[in-house]
């Protein structure tokens, strides 16, 4: 007898890495870690990040994905508490012991507290919050743009000035000048920068947290620039003997992460489609 057939083909990565990557997740699931970002990954990218929201069958495949796997960790920029309640992941039967490793992981939400583990805030954040819209105007960058509060960071976003990439580079230098000046560091993303305190990345995160739960296999699906430090972070997990797999939720805005990536896939309905396709050859079952 053949095995059985599934809803969600299993795509193969194009590179001899990815490939084994995927095939130890495949041979010891409960002992790999399944690693998502948020926006562009498991939610489209949409003009206002307050209207984004993971995908419609994100949940249920995370919720069929995850007790097959040692952990499914969804690493983000946002607030954890914020990317918990868009992604709608909070009191689903199947992702119990989900973990959401927010503000580049120096928040922290657990399902199975359903609590969020916060630092103190940088001082240098409030201090931006205050001098920014000012600062912004005094460069005459208001138009088009504007700023989002994110409790630990702020983020201005540049996608509805009238020439979104031109704006974007105007404003690079002077809020990375900005950010210094407050001992904060310049995150770029798509259409957005975002200022932030260093010594935290979505590198450092999914770094600890691999070696917290001592995972023998990795995954790691992103699509912006903030992931890029993941994505460094799997290919050292890898030379230091640790499988890994490197999805890129693909995107025309940012190509280097494509160029890295074991596996390109054309945005988050095709990777949640991927995520379902996992569940089903770990259950074997469509």
């Amino acid at each position: 007898m053949g095995s059985p057939p599934h809803a969600h083909p299993l795509p193969t990565p194009s590179t001899p890495a990815g490939r084994d990557g995927l095939a130890a997740l495949l041979d010891r699931p409960r002992q790999s870690v399944v690693a998502l970002d948020f926006d562009g990954t498991l939610a489209e990218i949409v003009p206002d990040p307050e209207r984004a929201r993971a995908h419609p069958a994100a949940v249920p495949a995370l919720a069929r994905l995850a007790p097959e796997v040692a952990s499914v960790a969804v690493v983000t920029g946002r607030p954890a508490g914020v990317a918990v309640r868009y992604g709608g992941f909070a009191g689903v039967a199947g992702l119990e012991h989900l973990v959401v490793l927010g503000h580049y992981g120096s928040e922290r939400w657990d399902a199975v507290t359903g609590t969020v583990q916060t630092p103190a805030p940088h001082p240098g954040v409030a201090a931006v919050r205050a001098e920014l819209p000012g600062f912004l105007d005094s460069i005459g960058a208001w138009s088009g743009t504007w700023i989002e509060e994110k409790g630990q960071a702020v983020a201005v976003h540049t996608r509805r000035a009238s020439d979104p990439a031109a704006a974007f580079e105007a404003l690079r230098d002077p809020l990375a000048h900005l950010a210094a000046r407050h001992g904060l560091v310049l995150e770029p993303g798509r259409m957005v920068l975002e200022l932030r305190p260093p010594g935290m990345d979505k590198g450092v995160a999914l770094g600890e947290y691999v070696r917290e739960v001592n995972a023998e296999a990795v995954l790691y699906a992103g699509d912006d620039l903030g992931d890029l430090p993941a994505f460094a972070a799997v290919e050292k997990l890898r030379s230091d003997g640790v499988p890994g797999l490197l999805v890129c939720s693909g995107s025309t805005e940012v190509t280097e992460l494509a160029d890295r990536a074991d596996l390109l896939l054309p945005g988050p309905a095709a990777v949640v489609g991927f995520l379902a396709a996992l569940a089903d050859r770990l259950t074997g079952r469509p």
